[in-house]
């Protein structure tokens, strides 16, 4: 009997993760599934070339590291058309993901030794007669496991900040996404061949689970929030610290003040890029009264231009397909409680594609308000004032990012959101940002990948030489 693939859709065919494009069904690439056992030993190597790399120091692991930089750059065509073919994104969009992640890696290769490196910190007058040093340790292997939705900027931004920090890493791929998992691992092995310093191990949710108590000494999880909670139960029954990012259901909030052909830019683009499949995507917009119906006719003409297709378009497909059926659910929902689609509606629902939706006059308790929609879609809600805007974009669990446009009230504003992050008359551009940190909070989870906070994240302090605590030593 043939096995019947649906697009998109991983499958195991005797011990091997089959992976496919959710456009045409064209077979991506095909990985060995890893066993428990399989999870234990590549940790088990991980840990022994953790040493060797961790022994080459920052200026050791910062050429290394620059170097795959480079090798990413060269071959970003490639890599792009991998990312396209397997996930579904557009080419375009998908060199724009891998160029944010040449960026991390830069970024993290060449500032490790200045944030982590030993230095001497003050101490105060009760202990006047002693010198303090710190500096932060690696931890040893640390587990990732990344999402299908940014296969490559994702992941290393963990994997880039932990390798310079000195760990080893295993990484666990998305089963959506295998191929370029994989590509990313054989890529650095062939600028570090001496050790197996940065692996892969590939399968379904299991292998994750097998992760977590493998003995890696942390791990970084990106996915949703309810996979996030199976992860930080399993990490706890060894008490593996954890780095958390879960979903979002960000808002934007638009102000009587506010640049609206920005906004209404800014908004589709944050809300319909990579098919709306992006964690601090904008799923929810607040627009204050005064503004609300010029900016709605500027989102739906945007929207309205954006193409749908598997090549060469503006959207590509949906590349879970089990996500159609919640973006179905959340527009039926949001159309049953008494919102309007302006553009859009039900029929966009195309599988394997969604054509862009506007939906106003959605209740706030309605499903498409409040969870996690994962597609292009946005709801637009009128309110009194930037006051009222807030309160509702603080009302949902989540807290990952925000964004905010206005001129006189916008950075206090911002201030206010209950979020990790937000831009100012921009959107998602705090996560191209390598100097900034990058994480949520509430349902969106804890912890920071990027800038200094990402690099120490992946450091335990520590004094030098070797491990032990902070140091302290009489004048």
């Amino acid at each position: 009997m043939t096995a019947v693939h649906v697009p998109g859709l991983p499958v195991i065919e005797s011990g091997q993760l089959v992976s496919t494009s959710p456009a045409t069904g064209v077979e991506a690439g095909r990985l060995p599934v890893a066993t428990e056992a399989d999870v234990r030993e590549a940790v088990g190597r991980a840990r022994a070339a953790g040493e060797w790399w961790a022994g080459l120091g920052f200026t050791g692991r910062r050429e290394r590291l620059l170097r795959w930089r480079a090798l990413l750059a060269k071959r970003i065509e490639e890599l792009a058309e991998l990312v396209h073919v397997e996930g579904g994104k557009p080419v375009a969009d998908a060199i724009v993901e891998i160029v944010t992640a040449i960026e991390h890696i830069d970024w993290a290769a060449r500032n490790a030794g200045r944030v982590l490196g030993p230095r001497r910190v003050r101490s105060r007058l009760i202990l006047a007669e002693f010198s303090g040093h710190l500096e932060y340790q690696p931890y040893g292997v640390v587990g990732v496991i990344g999402p299908w939705n940014y296969p490559v900027f994702t992941p290393i931004g963990s994997a880039a900040y932990a390798l310079a920090a000195g760990n080893a890493v295993v990484l666990k791929p998305s089963e959506y996404t295998p191929a370029v998992g994989q590509w990313l691992v054989d890529s650095f092995a062939e600028l570090v061949p001496e050790q197996q310093v940065f692996t892969a191990v590939h399968g379904l949710g299991d292998v994750g689970a097998a992760l977590c108590r493998s003995g890696v000494d942390k791990l970084a999880f990106t996915g949703s929030t309810a996979t996030a909670r199976k992860v930080m139960a399993a990490c706890a029954e060894t008490l593996t610290p954890v780095l958390i990012e879960g979903g979002g259901k960000d808002a934007m909030i638009v102000d009587s003040d506010a640049d609206l052909d920005a906004a209404a830019e800014a908004c589709v683009w944050g809300g319909m890029t990579n098919a709306g499949q992006t964690c601090i995507g904008i799923e929810r917009v607040y627009a204050v009264d005064a503004v609300f119906d010029a900016f709605v006719d500027k989102v739906v003409a945007r929207a309205g231009q954006l193409t749908v297709g598997p090549e060469g378009t503006d959207i590509g497909p949906i590349t879970m397909p089990g996500q159609l059926d919640v973006i179905r659910r959340h527009i039926d929902a949001a159309i049953t409680s008494g919102g309007r689609a302006v553009l859009g509606g039900p029929g966009a629902v195309q599988p394997p594609y969604v054509h862009p939706t506007v939906l106003v006059d959605v209740p706030e308790e309605s499903a498409a308000v409040r969870e996690e929609t994962f597609g292009p879609t946005v709801t637009i809600s009128r309110v009194r004032d930037a006051d009222e805007a807030v309160t509702r974009a603080n009302a949902v669990p989540y807290g990952l990012g925000g964004s905010v446009f206005g001129r006189r009230r916008a950075v206090a504003i911002a201030r206010r959101l209950r979020s990790g992050m937000a831009s100012i008359n921009s959107t998602l551009t705090f996560a191209g940002m390598s100097t900034l940190p990058f994480g949520g909070v509430g349902d969106s989870g804890f912890g920071r990948i990027h800038g200094e906070d990402g690099l120490r994240e992946f450091g335990r302090p520590s004094r030098s030489p070797g491990g032990g605590p902070a140091r302290c030593c009489r004048r």
